[in-house]
C-alpha cells in the first residue's frame, strides 16, 4: 500500500511524560514512518527538557525532534514555536495526542492550512480541572479533519461530545515485539527478584485512573505468598506508600520506579494485573500478552477489545476482592493460566501487528488530504 509522500510526511505533536503508553505509541509510529517523512514536535517544561527518556529514545532511533521548552501556562509562547516548528518543516498532516497538543497544535495546524490528525489515546476523568481540560479538547476535536480512537468505547464518547461520526476512525494501537525482551531469568535479576519468589507485576503511571491503590488493596486480600513489583512513576507515589504501610503490606511491595524499556522485563512476573479504571488500548497488556504471562484485567476501555476470557481472567473495576480470587485461581489451575497465555501470545501478534495499524493510519494521512 503505497504510503504519504512529500519532503516531510507528517509532524506528531505532543507533551509527553517521562514514560507511558502514549509516548510508546508516538515511537513505534514515527520509527515505522521512518526518519525522512516523521518528525517529533515534544513540548516539554524546563525540569524535563535535559535527559527525558523519551526524546532519548527518539534520538536513539534517529527519529528528528525539537524541544519546545514552556511553562505550563505559557500557552501563547507554544503556540509561536510550534508556528515557527510548521513554517520550517511545512508538513503535510499535523498528527496531535493528547490534550495540550490537540488544543494547541491543532490550532496551530488550522493556522496554516494544514490536515489535523488526532489520536485519542483516552481521557482520565478526574477533578473539575481536569474535566474541564476534557471538554475543551473534545471542542477542539470538533474541529480535526480526522479522530483516532484506539477503543469503541471512545468512539462512543467522542460523538457524545460532538465530533462528528464520519470524521472519527476506530482504530486499535499496533504492536511491535521489543527486540530484547529478557528471560524470566535475566529479568529477574534485574529487578531483584529472588527466584522462587511468586511477584505480581504491575506497570503503569502512578495515578488514580491507573488503580494503583486498587492493586494494593487486593494484594492485601490475597495469600501472603504473593509479592508485587511496582514499576512507574507518578505523583500518587507517597501516597500509595502510605497506603500501603496502612494496610500492613509495606514489606510485600516493591517500588522499582521507572525502567528502562520496561516492555522487556515481563517474564519476570507470576501474574500481570491491569487495575486501572479507565483505559484506551492499553500497550502494557500487549507486552504482557507477548511474554505469555498469566493477566488479571479490569474490563474498562477498549481492554475487552484485546482480550477475552479465553486470554485474560476479566474482572470489574474497583473490586480488589475480585482481584485477590483471580489471583488464587492462577494458583489453583497453572494449566489454565498457560493455556489463556499461549492464546493471548498468538492473539497480540496475529491481531495487532505494526504492520497494519501503519497502514491504517497512513490510510487516515490520505484521506485527509486529499
Amino acid at each position: 500500500m503505497p504510503r504519504l509522500t512529500g519532503s516531510l510526511g507528517v509532524l506528531h505533536i505532543l507533551a509527553p511524560a517521562r514514560e507511558g503508553g502514549v509516548e510508546r505509541v508516538v515511537s513505534m509510529l514515527s520509527e515505522r514512518q521512518g526518519r525522512d517523512r516523521a518528525h517529533i514536535a515534544a513540548v516539554l517544561s524546563p525540569d524535563d527538557a535535559d535527559e527525558h527518556p523519551f526524546i532519548a529514545t527518539l534520538e536513539a532511533a534517529e527519529i528528528p525532534v525539537t524541544r519546545v521548552v514552556v511553562g505550563a501556562r505559557s500557552y501563547l509562547r507554544e503556540y509561536r514555536s510550534l508556528g515557527a516548528i510548521v513554517a520550517r518543516l511545512q508538513p503535510r498532516v499535523v498528527h496531535t495526542h493528547g490534550y495540550r497538543a490537540d488544543v494547541i497544535g491543532g490550532a496551530v495546524a488550522r493556522a496554516h492550512r494544514l490536515p489535523t490528525v488526532s489520536t485519542v489515546h483516552g481521557f482520565t476523568g478526574g477533578g473539575k480541572r481536569n474535566r474541564l481540560n476534557e471538554r475543551i479538547q473534545c471542542f477542539a476535536l470538533r474541529l480535526a479533519d480526522a479522530v483516532m480512537a484506539v477503543s469503541r468505547p471512545l468512539v462512543d464518547r467522542l460523538m457524545r461530545a460532538g465530533v462528528p461520526r464520519e470524521r472519527i476512525r476506530f482504530i486499535p494501537n499496533g504492536f511491535a515485539p521489543p527486540a530484547n525482551a529478557m528471560t524470566r531469568a535475566a529479568a529477574r535479576r534485574m529487578l531483584g527478584i529472588a527466584d522462587k519468589a511468586i511477584v505480581a507485576g504491575w506497570v503503569g503511571r502512578l495515578s488514580r485512573e491507573k488503580g494503583s491503590d486498587v492493586m494494593l488493596d487486593a494484594l492485601a486480600q490475597c495469600d501472603t505468598f504473593w509479592r508485587l513489583s511496582v514499576i512507574g512513576e507518578g505523583r500518587e507515589r507517597d501516597r500509595l506508600r502510605e497506603q500501603a504501610a496502612e494496610l500492613g503490606i509495606g514489606d510485600r511491595v516493591v517500588w522499582h520506579g521507572a525502567v528502562a524499556n520496561a516492555g522487556s522485563i515481563f517474564a519476570a512476573f507470576d501474574a500481570f494485573v491491569l487495575s486501572s479504571r479507565t483505559e484506551g488500548t492499553p500497550i502494557v497488556l500487549f507486552e504482557a500478552m507477548y511474554a505469555s504471562v498469566p493477566i488479571v484485567a479490569s474490563r474498562v476501555g477498549g481492554v475487552p477489545d484485546v482480550v477475552t476470557p479465553e486470554h485474560a481472567l476479566l474482572v470489574p473495576a474497583e473490586q480488589p476482592a475480585t482481584i485477590a480470587e483471580a489471583l488464587a485461581e492462577l494458583r489453583r489451575e497453572p494449566s489454565a493460566a498457560t493455556h489463556r497465555s499461549d492464546l493471548a501470545r498468538e492473539r497480540v501478534l496475529q491481531a495487532f501487528s505494526a504492520e497494519a495499524w501503519v497502514d491504517a493510519v497512513e490510510e487516515v494521512y490520505r484521506t485527509v488530504c486529499a
